[in-house]
């Protein structure tokens, strides 16, 4: 594999070294052969690791086959794909409802990534997952294209620099227009499938939420989330006695010919490598269709 990488004028001073541990967080022993290999160009010429990198260099870099470790995945059906913005290093598809993100199980092949996968077959390029939707959930989903940006992607998750926007048809509606729901969500020891607010063993959950439509007895509402638990926003609006509408978990009501009305609708990041902005939309959105 060969990748080439304009510096973006945003770059902070810094060497070559710095540039491939910190911002890239390139691993030690990738960071080994790119050396010993000479493996690493800066404008065309052999990059020398204590040398300083400026923006506007042109950076190449080249990995051998053993450098990283290439995941086997069943091909799906690439037709099924609904790409929203990508380049040779991400992602962003639409999930369709009813379709889980990834298999559990080696001999699985009807999964979006499963999909993806031939997909990107023709391009030469793998998938590797970033973050999940739940089976029940359509909308944005970002996925990595290799293995160099998927650890950057997996930083910018944890340090909340991915924003996403979902919506969700609610029971009735909201006590005010906008709210905020802080309440730590753990497993439910009975239902495996299931989880609950655990204020004393669960894990940090907030989740915005505020109304933008009303449609007769029930409620439009948008939601971001400040953490990504497992169906945090199912668990967090349930909480407050408004279930989703079709949610088969968490709705007293719900019947089995209803789908979940909860839709990532947006996704929005900063390229890792050439700092532009990107934002996509899972159109038509569900609340429109």
């Amino acid at each position: 594999m060969e990748f080439k990488f304009v510096l973006p004028e945003e770059l902070n001073a810094q060497n070559l070294k710095e540039l491939l541990e910190n911002e890239w967080l390139i691993p030690r022993k990738v960071r080994h052969f790119l050396r010993v290999r000479k493996n690493v160009q800066i404008n065309g010429e052999p990059g020398m690791f204590h040398q300083p990198v400026q923006p506007g260099d042109l950076i190449t870099l080249t990995f051998e086959a053993d450098d990283y470790d290439v995941p086997t995945i069943n091909l799906g059906n690439a037709k099924a794909i609904v790409p929203l913005w990508e380049d040779e290093h991400l992602i962003i598809v639409n999930k369709p409802y009813g379709k889980k993100t990834h298999p559990n199980q080696p001999d699985e092949k009807d999964t979006l990534l499963n999909d993806l996968a031939a997909y990107l077959q023709p391009k030469g390029q793998i998938p590797y997952v970033v973050h999940r939707l739940d089976k029940e959930t359509s909308g944005a989903i970002l996925f990595a294209k290799n293995p160099i940006i998927l650890p950057i992607l997996g930083r910018m998750l944890e340090k909340k620099e991915i924003h996403r926007v979902y919506e969700a048809l609610i029971e009735g509606s909201l006590p005010q227009k906008e709210l905020i729901i802080n309440k730590k969500i753990g497993r439910d020891r009975h239902d495996r499938r299931k989880r609950l607010v655990d204020e004393k063993r669960g894990k940090t959950a907030i989740t915005h939420v505020s109304t933008f439509k009303k449609v007769k007895n029930n409620t439009w509402v948008t939601c971001w989330l400040e953490t990504g638990r497992t169906h945090q926003i199912r668990v967090h609006l349930a909480s407050i006695g408004k279930p989703i509408i079709g949610d088969p978990l968490y709705h007293p009501k719900a019947s089995s010919d209803q789908r979940l009305y909860l839709h990532a609708r947006e996704l929005t990041l900063t390229h890792p490598f050439t700092k532009e902005t990107i934002k996509a939309q899972a159109t038509p959105f569900l609340s429109e269709s």
